[in-house]
């Protein structure tokens, strides 16, 4: 049996993720209090399901302090049991709520859209290291969809090793572990032909490739990782994000971020090019 847990902030896009992961064939609960998540998973399994899907958010607040607690006994019930949590900046979040004209779950004692984010994200500040963090802030709902299907068929009994690019201009991932900033490379941008390409097409990474200091600084980031992962494993993390920056997310930070990826190929590795997977699709909700 697999138990993915889905938190996070209102707005962030857990509908979204829930409605993946029930087109995948899981049973999918909305809004299931901490406290009852091993007696619907009993009643779950005496059912025969085998992939469950659970959302838990501030919907049950005063179930939330319950939710390590809970998860160690899932655990201890199911092999396979995953936390994925959803964030966006607070920015975002209020652009979301009024495009939809939804109200946050928290509006009820006359707080602004402001507070009532500020005050969630106290309420769930014990979940966010509880799984693994996705900042949709800059996300399309398409890319989100494909984010949750590979979380869901990853293998939980291995680190998984998180390459995200993204550009600095447009802020900094909240779910990244580390922040590594490589706007001091040589710039592509500058040539008018290569302006509009990206890090995986060719033209670009033959210009890096004929640059030593794009080497070096491969070379220094790979060096670290392989240096501290076996000691995030013996921790028994189940996911570390590297987060690689430049400018606008386009070119040094994609070439960079997929070189890395292919050079822990012996990881289990995902990929993600913030600004490019967000260029294009549908809201979140």
């Amino acid at each position: 049996m697999q138990l993915i847990l889905i938190s996070g902030l209102s707005g962030s896009g857990k509908s979204v993720a829930l409605r993946v992961l029930e087109d995948l064939g899981y049973y999918c609960v909305d809004n299931l209090p901490a406290t009852m998540l091993m007696d619907a998973l009993k009643l779950y399994s005496e059912f025969g399901y085998k992939h469950i899907a659970i959302s838990v958010d501030t919907r049950s607040a005063p179930t939330l302090a319950a939710l390590p607690k809970a998860i160690s006994e899932l655990k201890s019930f199911v092999s396979d049991v995953r936390l994925i949590y959803l964030e966006a900046t607070a920015d975002v979040l209020v652009k979301r709520f009024s495009e939809t004209r939804r109200r946050h779950p928290l509006s009820g004692n006359g707080l602004t859209v402001e507070e009532c984010i500020r005050l969630e994200r106290e309420m769930l500040e014990h979940v966010v290291d509880l799984g693994h963090r996705i900042d949709t802030s800059n996300l399309s709902a398409n890319a989100l969809r494909s984010y949750v299907k590979l979380m869901a068929e990853a293998d939980s009994s291995r680190l998984t090793l998180v390459f995200e690019s993204f550009g600095f201009k447009h802020g900094i991932p909240l779910d990244a572990d580390f922040v590594f900033d490589v706007r001091c490379l040589p710039n592509p941008y500058y040539d008018e032909k290569l302006r509009p390409l990206t890090g995986r097409d060719q033209p670009i990474c033959d210009f890096f490739a004929a640059e030593a200091e794009v080497a070096q600084m491969q070379q220094d980031i790979a060096g670290f990782l392989q240096r501290w992962l076996p000691r995030f494993k013996q921790d028994n993390r189940s996911y570390v994000t590297v987060a690689i920056g430049c400018t606008g997310g386009q070119h040094r930070s994609v070439y960079l971020a997929e070189q890395l990826a292919a050079g822990f190929a012996d990881e289990q590795v995902l990929l993600r090019h913030r600004q490019l997977d967000g260029r294009s699709g549908d809201g979140h909700k």
